[in-house]
């Protein structure tokens, strides 16, 4: 009794474990018989396996209960052997159940020894069916866990590592070792640990897994590749449904991962084309489309974008093969970064012009006409890339790591580069950025070029509008004028329009104004010639419509041929002006207090179109009366009606505004359109006494 008290004392020092362990499923029977072969004990699980109560078995002979006549004898030999050797046995017997069955039972056999001496045989049997079935299952289990291809672990109730199998050790890059006894923190401080302590400690308490949890990490530090893991939580439990701890599979999902970054990331760069589709070069404007070009690369390419313009471009001049070692001269357009940085600092300000040695980055870039790429930017990098040695340092303060230049161009033509730069951004550029940072550069070019061919054609065709248009009118007896020419902001439309005053015998003065059927230098040329032939004819002292017969003879050898014009000659000694008209708008009769008059002429025909005769009317002018001569760019616009516009320049004139000057500039004010799609040429003449002059 002291010894079972001692036993039962120490385990209730000990751990106590919960029915439903390994021992209770497996069903463990104990039977133990005398010297004489007769059941002195007997368990309930005994009960169980054979089917006899304690009643039934206890002071019976084991081998006449439990075993078949014919194997009796058999028995009591082994029995005897057990209890003369002391050695155990151990195997499958053949053993009769009370329900007459015979059942494959797996023994255990001993010899025990009380205090007095006497000797017992102590049996330990279980069903062999199931036995067998715990054997495979647990078989499979230890052959699954150390072959599959999938990271397993078992961890603790306090979350330390019991068991890794071989796949976790490859996929952690850690020994079986180095886990067990640690905690995820201690063994895996690459991953994020506390957001994986919480999910697991989560799963613990609810025993609700947790599948497919993704996670990323370098297993080898920051230099190491990324890699990913999906990982699920299971709680374990006895069948009791006593907490174990917990169990965890882990399949590496890098190369997928990979695989959708990459996916990722060129839908990004498809999305940055795209943008730059619609949003480089929506304007013509060379400085405007730079800067659309610098934003949209950052911050998807570049975290600093620079767009730097070769001077001798802008200029309008060709490229022209320079000598070895000759320094390039650029311009910059803009600068631009994805966040606040100081490297815009060591950057050339917009519109400055620099100079760069042929040892410089962007000078080989736009000299061979290739990307220059820098993947890993040094010290001596940087002074290639930078304008001076204070840039460079302030460029090695902010962290540009990785550079690269392409070339913008456009028709053949390098026009200048594009510099882009990273800093926050943690990769270097590769060969894709290269080919993405081409075909920005190759779009925004074509844009750029346009921009600068726009812009000279432009420059252009005004110089020669203005060159052709006249000085200021001359002061004609009797006669004050005014006149105004806005240019269109489109080069395409500047050309047409033009205005005179020409002095005729007699104190007379022809008022002109014509608009070519064309726009650009060609329109303007075309402009040139008709004035010059008006003055000539003028000086002849020709009717209005006869001098329109002879322009529509000139004007039908050039090109454009087609042109619409007004001749009007003022006499101030008459106090009348003839009108001849050759399809153009009508002119505007304005007498003080009066409202304006639209003069109700015969229209003709554009100059040009040849064999029409013009006609010619006389219109009676007093002292005040002023006549408004203009073009269709005062009053078209691509909205209105032609009506409602001439009834708002009526309506305009009708309020008094003092000087012809001011009212040339109150009429451009209210009726000039926003989009300047067209250019305008304005004329008045107000009549005065024969004896001033204005």
């Amino acid at each position: 009794m002291d010894a079972i008290g001692s036993s039962r004392t120490g385990l209730t020092a000990g751990t106590v474990s919960e029915p439903g362990g390994l021992l209770d499923a497996l069903a463990v029977a104990a039977v133990m018989v005398d010297a004489e072969g007769r059941i002195s004990l007997w368990s309930p699980q005994a009960e169980e396996l054979f089917g006899f109560t304690a009643e039934e078995a206890l002071g019976r002979g084991a081998a006449q209960l439990l075993v078949a006549p014919e194997n009796v004898d058999l028995v009591l030999g082994l029995f005897a052997e057990v209890m003369e050797s002391g050695r155990s046995w151990a195997g499958v017997f053949p053993v009769r159940h009370k329900d007459g069955s015979t059942r494959l039972v797996e023994f255990r056999n001993m010899r025990l020894h009380d205090e007095l001496g006497d000797v017992y045989a102590l049996g330990i049997a279980s069903d062999r069916a199931l036995l067998r079935r715990v054997e495979r299952d647990l078989a499979l289990s230890v052959q699954l866990v150390a072959q599959s291809p999938i990271g397993l672990a078992v961890l603790d109730t306090n979350l330390r590592y019991v068991m890794v199998n071989p796949a976790l050790e490859r996929i952690n890059a850690l020994p079986a070792e180095q886990h067990i006894g640690r905690g995820v923190g201690e063994a895996l401080p690459f991953l994020d640990t506390e957001a994986i302590t919480s999910t697991m400690r989560q799963v613990l308490a609810t025993g609700t897994p947790v599948l497919n949890e993704f996670t990323v990490g370098r297993p080898g530090g920051a230099a190491d590749v990324e890699h990913a893991w999906s990982v699920s939580y299971y709680r374990l439990d006895d069948p009791a449904g006593r907490v174990l701890g917990l169990a965890i599979s882990v399949v590496d999902v890098s190369e997928q991962h990979r695989a959708s970054k990459e996916a990722a990331r060129a839908r990004r760069r498809l999305a940055v084309i795209a943008d730059a589709s619609t949003t480089v070069g929506t304007t013509l404007d060379v400085e405007q489309t730079a800067h659309e070009l610098a934003s949209v690369v950052v911050s998807e390419l570049a975290d600093v974008a620079a767009v730097d313009i070769l001077d001798a471009v802008l200029q309008g001049r060709r490229q022209t093969t320079r000598a070895a070692g000759e320094p390039t001269l650029f311009r910059a357009l803009a600068v631009t970064a994805a966040y606040s940085t100081n490297a815009l600092h060591a950057a050339d300000t917009p519109g400055q012009i620099a100079s760069y040695a042929a040892d410089r980055y962007i000078t080989q870039c736009v000299t061979s006409g290739r990307p220059v790429l820098v993947q890993h930017v040094s010290e001596a990098d940087l002074e290639r890339i930078a304008p001076d040695p204070e840039s460079a340092r302030v460029l090695s303060r902010a962290g540009l790591h990785s550079y690269l230049a392409v070339p913008l161009i456009a028709r053949g033509e390098v026009l200048g580069a594009l510099d882009l730069g990273r800093a926050r951004n943690e990769l270097p550029f590769d060969e894709d950025d290269v080919v993405l940072a081409g075909e920005l550069a190759a779009r925004a070019a074509v844009a750029i070029d346009n921009a600068r061919s726009y812009q000279s054609e432009r420059r252009t065709a005004l110089t020669l509008q203005r060159h052709l248009l006249p000085p200021r009118p001359p002061r004609r007896p009797g006669l004050e004028i005014a006149y105004r020419y806005q240019p269109a902001q489109s080069a395409s439309e500047i050309g047409g329009d033009w205005f005179d005053t020409i002095p005729v015998a007699g104190d007379k003065t022809a008022l002109v104004i014509g608009d070519v059927m064309g726009s650009g230098i060609n329109a303007a040329a075309t402009m040139g010639q008709l004035r010059t032939a008006t003055r000539t004819l003028a000086d002849l002292d020709l009717a209005p419509a006869e001098v329109l017969r002879h322009l529509d003879h000139t004007a039908a050898e050039l090109d454009p041929a087609f042109a619409t014009c007004i001749y009007a000659v003022y006499d101030p000694h008459r106090g009348d002006c003839r009108i001849a008209v050759a399809g153009h708008l009508p002119p505007i009769l304005v007498r003080p207090g009066g409202r304006p008059e639209l003069l109700d002429l015969p229209s003709g025909t554009p100059l040009g179109v040849g064999d029409i005769a013009f006609q010619e009317t006389t219109v009676k002018m007093e002292c005040g009366d002023q006549l408004v001569l203009y073009t269709d760019g005062l009053i078209e616009t691509r909205s209105d009606a032609i009506d409602a516009r001439i009834n708002t320049l009526l309506a305009l004139l009708s309020d008094p505004q003092g000087s012809l000057d001011e009212v040339c500039d109150h009429l451009l004010v209210a009726l000039r359109d926003q989009d300047d799609h067209d250019d305008v040429a304005l004329l008045i003449a107000r009549a005065r006494p024969l004896g001033t002059t204005a």
